[in-house]
């Protein structure tokens, strides 16, 4: 008679086994992964413990486990990750948004509560350019993104969660010419080269380098968009770009040395300086 593998004993062994291959939080993970295949959630998972799980749902579950285990991002396993409140599709095309982008959406709807026109530079997987679009419903929203996948990818997220958003091909301001905005941000590349191999598996070896190498000290980008907006913003707009760790001095004064005004810095839940922000009067 073959083994029974109910919910309880599988999500104790994947504990087990997840976690002698590093991952943390194992035990959350593994209901994630379990409620992605039976169709219950955590709680429903709870509530049928004792549950026997179905050929066809231990091989899918196996599967998804051994990725993790190779540290594969659990939101890749799953194709999704929620970012402001909505659930985007992400794949290996794109940066998995993180939750400290959010400040970025935050301020940008603080200091540009009334802006028309918006470009998100560096669009990814879109949850910037969605994020705002839902929270600006007034204004028209135009991404660029230089990787086809990626945008590809963008424009399922944006005719799927709604907001007028455009999406272009290409890399920083090149495919707008003389247009101005309201209001440009960007999360652009700002891992410094050599800190690429000190990153988490999950990261290093699974997430495109493109969207992470951010030069010898991660400040390339902001040497293209910084000096460059100016051109492309109208009278009052701004521009706000996220930060990596301890790059908030140096991008303030690239801010100050392209002209802009009331520059301003904007802290993460764990209090690191993660947006900069100016005005161009």
């Amino acid at each position: 008679m073959s083994e029974i593998w109910t919910i309880r004993k599988v999500l104790d062994w994947t504990k087990g086994y997840l976690s002698e291959k590093g991952v943390d939080n194992a035990r959350l993970e593994s209901e994630w992964l379990l409620a992605s295949v039976t169709g219950h959630d955590r709680v429903g998972l709870y509530v049928n413990f004792d549950q026997p799980l179905t050929d066809a749902e231990l091989a899918a579950y196996r599967s998804m486990v051994t990725r993790r285990a190779k540290r594969e991002p659990l939101q890749y396993i799953l194709g999704t990750q929620e970012f402001n409140g909505i659930e985007f599709e992400v794949s290996p095309a794109v940066l998995i948004p993180r939750h400290d982008t959010e400040v970025l959406v935050t301020e940008a709807c603080r200091v540009a509560p009334e802006a028309k026109t918006i470009l998100d530079i560096g669009v990814g997987s879109g949850c910037i350019a969605v994020a705002l679009a839902r929270a600006l419903p007034e204004a028209v929203v135009s991404g660029v993104e230089k990787s086809h996948e990626a945008l590809e990818l963008a424009q399922r997220n944006a005719d799927r969660l709604g907001g007028r958003i455009n999406l272009f091909e290409g890399s920083f301001f090149e495919p707008f010419l003389d247009q101005r905005f309201d209001l440009v941000v960007s999360n652009p590349p700002y891992i410094a080269t050599a800190d690429l191999e000190t990153l988490q598996p999950e990261v290093r070896e699974y997430e495109p380098t493109d969207a992470l190498d951010g030069g010898a000290d991660g400040l390339d980008c902001y040497r293209i968009i910084v000096p460059a907006a100016p051109q492309h913003l109208n009278p009052g707009g701004w521009l706000l770009v996220e930060v990596g760790i301890g790059q908030a001095p140096a991008v303030r004064e690239l801010f100050e040395s392209a002209g802009f005004k009331e520059i301003f810095t904007a802290r993460d839940p764990q209090l690191i300086e993660r947006v900069v922000g100016g005005k161009m009067l």
